[in-house]
Order: C-alpha cells, then sequence, then structure tokens
C-alpha cells in the first residue's frame, strides 16, 4: 500500500488557529478520499508553528473503478420501424463509447429509455492527489488571513514552501508560484534552512535531527512532564492549565522547559494580580506549596535547547519583574481610596452608546437584582448584600489594574470590596457576577452572587434585544448566547424557581422607567423568551434528555427553568414503563381534539350519554389528584393520575360522537375534552412524544 506526506511551510501560525485549521483539513481530505473512491487506512495530522502536516497511510495506486449507467434517449425514438438504430440512438453510443451489446432498455418515469452500462477507470491516486491538495490548501479558512506576493491565495501566514511526497517520490503541483518539492526547514534559528528529504520515512527523523517535533503530542507531553519536573524540584506543584498547555504547544517547535524566580516582595500582592500577568501575558506557569499558595518561581517554555539557557531565564526574569512592579504600583494606588469612590467614574464610561453608561447599568442592575431577591423571597440580610454589590459591581472596572489587566475584572472588584471594609459575601458576589464566563467554568457559591450575575446578563441581553441587536447566526457581538446559557445553569445549579417571563419583564420594564428606551414591548418580550428556549431546548439535548420529551415539556406554557428540567427528568424515567403506546395515541386524540374547542366550559346538564358522564365524573376525580401531585411536584405521579383516564377517553371516543350537528352539545363534548387537554399541558404535552 501506498503513503502520501503534505508539510505546508508557514510563517509562524497563531497558536489559536492550529486546531480549526487541522479539523478543516481532516473534513475536506477525508471527504474528498471517500467521494472519489479511494480508500485508505488512516489519516494523521501534524502540527508546529511553522508548518501543518498531512499523512495518509494505506492508499491504493487507482481509485477504484466505477460501474455507472446512462440515461439515453426513449426506445420510441431510438429504433425505427424495421427495429434499427436511429441517428438519435447512434450519437448516443458513439457519445460513450459503447455497442448494441451494451446497451438495454429500462424504465424511467413511466417511460422507457436506452440505458448505457459503462465502467469509468479509476485514475492514479498520485493524479487524482494532485488535483485535490491545492484545492484542499485553498478552502482553509481563518478569522483572519493575508495576502502576501502578489498572490490572489489567502492563508492565515504566508506559505513559504510545500513539500508532497508519493511514497519516495516527489508528488508535484503548483500553488500559484510555489511548487511543491521534496525540501523542507529544520528549526528557524537551530536547524538547516535546507532539509531534503528522499522518503516518507526519514522526514520525521531529519526534522527531530534539526530541533523540530513535528508531533504535537510528543511536545505536549515533554512540555508537562518537564515543567512538572522542575516545579517539583522546588518543593512545589505545578498551578496546571490545559489551556496554557495547549497554546504553549501549538507556539514551540522544539521545547526545553525553564524555571525562574520571582522577588519574595510580590508575594504579598493578592494570588491572581500574580497570576494574571504570568499565564495571560508571558504564558509562564506559576508553582503553588501545596496548599495553593504561590512560590516564588514561575516555569516557562523556550523554543530552542538548553545552550545559554541561564541567559534566557534572566531575560524571562526581567520581562516578568517589570510586569509584576507595573501590577505592585497599581494596586497600591488603586486602594489609596475605597471602592465606592470610583463608582461616581463610571459616569464616563459608556455601556453601549444606545443603552447609556457603566454607571447607567449598574442602576439598572441594582434594581434587577432587588426585584429578583425580592421575588425569591431571601432573607434582609442578603438584600442587603445584593444591593451593596450591585452597587459595586463595575467599580473595578474604571482601576488602573484593570485599565491595565482586563481579565482582573470582577477579581480585583472582590479584593478592593474586602480591602476596603466590605463584607465576605458582598466582596464574593462582585466577583460571581461575571460567573460562569466559559464552558464549564465556576458557578456562583453565594445566593447574592447568582442573582446578582443573572441581573447583569439578563439586563444585558434585555437592552441588547431591545435596541435590535440579536445574535444571528455565528454573530454574537454581545455573547447573548454565552451569557443565557449562563443565566441557565446557575438557576439550575441553584435550584431557583424562577418565572423566565416574569425576569423579562423585570428587565425590560427597568429600561422603559429609567431609560425611557423606546421599542415594541411585547415583540422584544417574545423574541426574548424564544432565544431562551432555544438555548433551554439544546441545553437539555444535551445533557442526553430525548429530543420528543424536551418538546413536550416546552409544549407547555410552564417558564420555570428548574421546574422543567425536573419535569424532563421525571417524564424520561416514567417513559420507560411498557404498554404506553396506547396511551400516547389516546392523549393525542384528545390535544387533536381540544383545539377545535373554543372554550373549555362544560355544563352538566348537557351530558346524557353515559360514556361521556362517566368520562366527566372521573376526570373530575383524577384531576383534584393530578393537582395535588403537582403541588408536590410529583410529575411522574400526575402522569400516573391522567393514564388512568385512558379507559374512559377510549370509551368515550368509541361510543359518543363528539362532532354532532346540534351546537350546543358539541361545544359541551368539546368543552370536556378541553379541559382534559389543558389538565394534560400543567404537567406536559404527551402529543410531542414519539412512541418507540
Amino acid at each position: 500500500m501506498n503513503r502520501y506526506l503534505l508539510e505546508i511551510g508557514v510563517e509562524e501560525l497563531p497558536a489559536r488557529f492550529v486546531k480549526t485549521t487541522l479539523d478543516q483539513m481532516e473534513k475536506y481530505i477525508s471527504k474528498e478520499l471517500n467521494e472519489k473512491r479511494i480508500p485508505f487506512d488512516e489519516i494523521k495530522f501534524y502540527s508546529t508553528p511553522r508548518r501543518l502536516v498531512l499523512l495518509i497511510e494505506g492508499l491504493p495506486e487507482r481509485q477504484e473503478d466505477l460501474e455507472k449507467e446512462v440515461k439515453g434517449p426513449s426506445k420510441k425514438i431510438a429504433f425505427d420501424e424495421e427495429k434499427n438504430p436511429t441517428k438519435a440512438l447512434e450519437g448516443f453510443m458513439k457519445g460513450q463509447g459503447v455497442t448494441l451489446d451494451d446497451i438495454f432498455i429500462k424504465e424511467y418515469n413511466n417511460v422507457e429509455y436506452i440505458f448505457a452500462s459503462k465502467i469509468e477507470k479509476g485514475r492514479s491516486v498520485g493524479e487524482i492527489l494532485k488535483d485535490t491538495i491545492p484545492e484542499m490548501i485553498k478552502s482553509i479558512s481563518f478569522p483572519k488571513s493575508m495576502k502576501w506576493g502578489g498572490k490572489n491565495l489567502r492563508f492565515a501566514r504566508p506559505i513559504r514552501w510545500l513539500l508532497s511526497l508519493f511514497n519516495d517520490s516527489i508528488l508535484e503541483f503548483d500553488l500559484e508560484g510555489i511548487v511543491a518539492s521534496n525540501i523542507t526547514k529544520g528549526h528557524r534559528f537551530l536547524g538547516s534552512n535546507h532539509i531534503e528529504i528522499n522518503n516518507i520515512d526519514e522526514y520525521f527523523t531529519a526534522l527531530k535531527d534539526n530541533y523540530v517535533m513535528v508531533d504535537r503530542a510528543e511536545r505536549k507531553d515533554k512540555i508537562k512532564y518537564g515543567c512538572e519536573k522542575l516545579a517539583r524540584e522546588k518543593g512545589g506543584n505545578l498551578l496546571f492549565d490545559e489551556e496554557l498547555l495547549d497554546e504553549i504547544t501549538n507556539i514551540v517547535e522544539y521545547p526545553t522547559p525553564m524555571i525562574g524566580r520571582i522577588k519574595e516582595e510580590y508575594l504579598d500582592l493578592p494570588k491572581e494580580v500574580l497570576i494574571t500577568p504570568m499565564k495571560e501575558h508571558q504564558r509562564y506557569f506559576p508553582v503553588v506549596d501545596d496548599k495553593g499558595r504561590l512560590l516564588p518561581y514561575f516555569i516557562t517554555v523556550r523554543n530552542g535547547n538548553e545552550e545559554y539557557l541561564d541567559i534566557v531565564v534572566k531575560g524571562n526574569e526581567k520581562v516578568l519583574g517589570a510586569r509584576l512592579e507595573d501590577a505592585k504600583f497599581f494596586y497600591y494606588e488603586d486602594i489609596k481610596q475605597p471602592l465606592e469612590n470610583y463608582v461616581e467614574s463610571l459616569k464616563d464610561i459608556v455601556f453601549q452608546e444606545k443603552l447609556g453608561t457603566l454607571y447607567d447599568k449598574t442602576m439598572r442592575v441594582q434594581k434587577l437584582a432587588g426585584k429578583i431577591g425580592s421575588y425569591l423571597e431571601v432573607g434582609e440580610e442578603t438584600k442587603k448584600n445584593i444591593e451593596r454589590a450591585s452597587y459595586l459591581s463595575k467599580a473595578d472596572l474604571v482601576t488602573n489594574m484593570v485599565g491595565e489587566f482586563s481579565e482582573l475584572q470582577g477579581i480585583m472588584g472582590r479584593e478592593y470590596a474586602a480591602e476596603s471594609g466590605e463584607n465576605e459575601i458582598t466582596s464574593l458576589a462582585i466577583y460571581e457576577q461575571y460567573l460562569p464566563r466559559f464552558s464549564n467554568d465556576e458557578l456562583p457559591t453565594t445566593t447574592a452572587g447568582a442573582i446578582l450575575s443573572i441581573g447583569d446578563k439578563l439586563d444585558t441581553i434585555a437592552g441588547i434585544f431591545a435596541i435590535g441587536i440579536q445574535p444571528t447566526g455565528s454573530q454574537d457581538p454581545y455573547g447573548l448566547r454565552r451569557q443565557a446559557l449562563g443565566i441557565i445553569n446557575i438557576i439550575l445549579d441553584k435550584k431557583l424557581n424562577l418565572s423566565l417571563e416574569e425576569l423579562v419583564d423585570f428587565a425590560l420594564y427597568i429600561y422603559v422607567e429609567e431609560n425611557g428606551l423606546a421599542f415594541d414591548y411585547y415583540k422584544v418580550k417574545d423574541e426574548i423568551l424564544n432565544f431562551f428556549d432555544g438555548r433551554v431546548k439544546n441545553m437539555f439535548i444535551d445533557m442526553g434528555i430525548r429530543y420528543d420529551i424536551v418538546e413536550a415539556i416546552l409544549g407547555t406554557d410552564i417558564d420555570d427553568i428548574f421546574d422543567l428540567k425536573l419535569r424532563a427528568d421525571k417524564l424520561n424515567l416514567w417513559l420507560e414503563k411498557e404498554g404506553l403506546s396506547e396511551v400516547l395515541s389516546a392523549f393525542n386524540r384528545v390535544k387533536t381534539l381540544a383545539e377545535k374547542a373554543e372554550t373549555d366550559e362544560v355544563k352538566r346538564e348537557l351530558l346524557v350519554e353515559e360514556e361521556e358522564i362517566n368520562l366527566y365524573e372521573t376526570f373530575n376525580d383524577v384531576k383534584e389528584k393530578v393537582m395535588d401531585s403537582l403541588n408536590r411536584k410529583e410529575y411522574d405521579r400526575a402522569l400516573d393520575h391522567m393514564v388512568s383516564l385512558k379507559e374512559p377517553i377510549d370509551q368515550f371516543f368509541d361510543n359518543v360522537m363528539v362532532m354532532v350537528e346540534d351546537e350546543e352539545l358539541k361545544n359541551n363534548r368539546l368543552g370536556l375534552i378541553k379541559q382534559i387537554s389543558n389538565t394534560m399541558l400543567l404537567i406536559c404535552d404527551l402529543s410531542k412524544i414519539m412512541d418507540k
């Protein structure tokens, strides 16, 4: 079997582009090979900052032959009266390169046509790759791309060379003047600038000899092991960060971990003040002791060997020292005054042109969080903490520290609040307003923090929707999807029984009252509720809840997200029972017929048939039990009570004509069905459930 190796040599790629680029390459090449009938054993991808590598194992020499049928003229015009081929048939056979022995008659759309059976011989796999690989490279898209050297080609960074080998031979192609060869380059400073590769087997060895570890997984393991070893040698532990490790892996070709020192004086600063410059700005790993306290060391990774490592370490210590000196200055300047003194300065910072300043947002959030707290009937102490934390929530945004290190928003609010003498809950809530910041992030631990976070996020969602800037497709400049998911996660985590509709009302009313914002209130409200429905639906499905169950619970008028989750879980278990097919069918008939009812009013004196009287009386008894179960949130028991109506429902449909000519009688019967349907919808919409 054959192998193919491609290396795209580039200027240093941004770390964040690497994974998505390889994913696009994999999707494209897999699709092309399958569509072009080229089997393969395995496709592998490798990368460094300067190269993207594709290796295909187990390729055939040629693509598989294709047997296909080609439709020609209809039988009616293919032969003359003597059964001889007409010019139409002769032209078809000539065009397809076939004879009378190769054709046959087949019906198509109730008309008989001439068909020819042809074998399309497979092309050389090498020739196909010559065409496919350049198109694959051109197809790759980036968040930001560039042109260079007068070419039409766009890429994240200029492509400097292409290596293309089919087994031991060059598979040459021309990509706008960049001609594929068997030449690659080693490490920018330590390796050769001209390495000739004669066969695929020697590619990886030759690059490693030139200080390039092509295998990303190998580099990652070396970095992690080396950094952890250095930390242990100092009696500490690496403050591990998977995302940082991935980023470092993608920016070095030959990693050498190294450790430097931090001046002891900086350890008096809040922990995050040191960690943020280290991780976010310098890509350093902090070192901590067994109790999580920072030690005076940092660990970083050099893109090179150990030569002159001591000089490199000193250079990194100097750079980090300057960063930490700035942080130290900012911190001590900021704490010269209490945090509340910064609130007034928020009037000078625009939150959104049509939605006012950060001070305006602070006042709205304070009012909204207070309403949510009252709705949840929290204690007086919690109300005070919510009010105070809301007032101080954005104050740190105008401090020196957050101005320089924006990643510290909320974190410095917490630190400065504590430094200013605010209580622990208030201080922590200021930090927790931003949680969760990303998928699987931590959630607020305090009630005050949870309510403030919901209020802050909901204020943003309501305001942005009100001015008509809604998320569309991949566009979500204000991160509204993430913020809506954050609200849902907090509600579920804290088991908060909140009416989503009332929450949205709270937020929109405040915009009208406080900002005098003009918009189509009910239209915007519906848009926000539909937006949340979409997020709830996707989240529940991601949690493993069946799609039809999600539809069934969202098909009700229930807008309490935590309650919806309880219902979904109960319904999920309840549907595992045997013999529910006929039950679902019965309630599907109820829901369908109920849609014809204009009212759910039922007059007892108009019930004349035995079966409708029985259904009416049984239903009233069942309804009382259902309501009791609903009050207890025992949704599975409520469903069991509704199931007991199956037999009287079936008897009713089998023996009573609903759609009679007598309008009063018809409406009375429809009203009874409507009552049953409405009661069912207090639990879920069983008509949405798919019978297995």
